[in-house]
């Protein structure tokens, strides 16, 4: 009787002492499948604002890592494409503005697109679902793109308006 008993408990503490297999799961990647075509399409700049844009290599370096977003599979692909992007965002708002673009409508839409990224870089860290927050960047990337299109396009004098005053 004793032998049984020293037995079940042996068994029981062995039992007792195993991992459980769906808990240990929190450290494995999960491999997400994106559906681009539902993401938007990415603006496209006019002639005159390519030309000014054209002189900044910091910008073409950023919009060149964008492109990459269109050809991700996996989460993986989307956290390396997104670590470029902050890399980049960095060197551009460091970087000497061209003197038609150094304006604060520019600036701002800088760092709306700089907080999309960090919060697309947060839910991936956080295993979150990205999808919203990739659509969410690439909205902010097309309106900072639409900003050098208005800019360039606004026949308003500002200058003339604040001397009158």
């Amino acid at each position: 009787m004793r032998k049984v008993f020293v037995l079940l408990t042996v068994l029981a503490v062995l039992l007792s002492c195993k991992k459980d297999r769906k808990q240990s799961g929190m450290n494995e990647i999960v491999k997400t499948e994106f559906n681009i075509e539902n993401w938007p399409k990415k603006t496209v700049i006019n002639a005159n604002a390519a030309t000014v844009l054209a002189d900044w290599p910091e910008y073409a370096a950023l919009e060149t890592s964008f492109d990459g977003i269109y050809n991700v599979e996996n989460t993986e692909d989307l956290s390396f494409i997104i670590e470029d992007l902050i890399e980049k965002q960095k060197l551009l708002a460091e970087s000497k503005y061209p003197e038609t673009f150094n304006k604060p409508h520019i600036k701002s839409r800088q760092v709306a697109l700089k907080t999309y990224i960090l919060k697309t870089k947060g839910s991936l860290e956080y295993r979150l679902d990205p999808q919203e927050p990739v659509i969410e960047m690439i909205e902010a990337f097309n309106a900072l793109q639409n900003q050098f299109n208005v800019i360039l396009n606004s026949t308003i004098d500002v200058e003339s308006i604040l001397d009158e005053e």
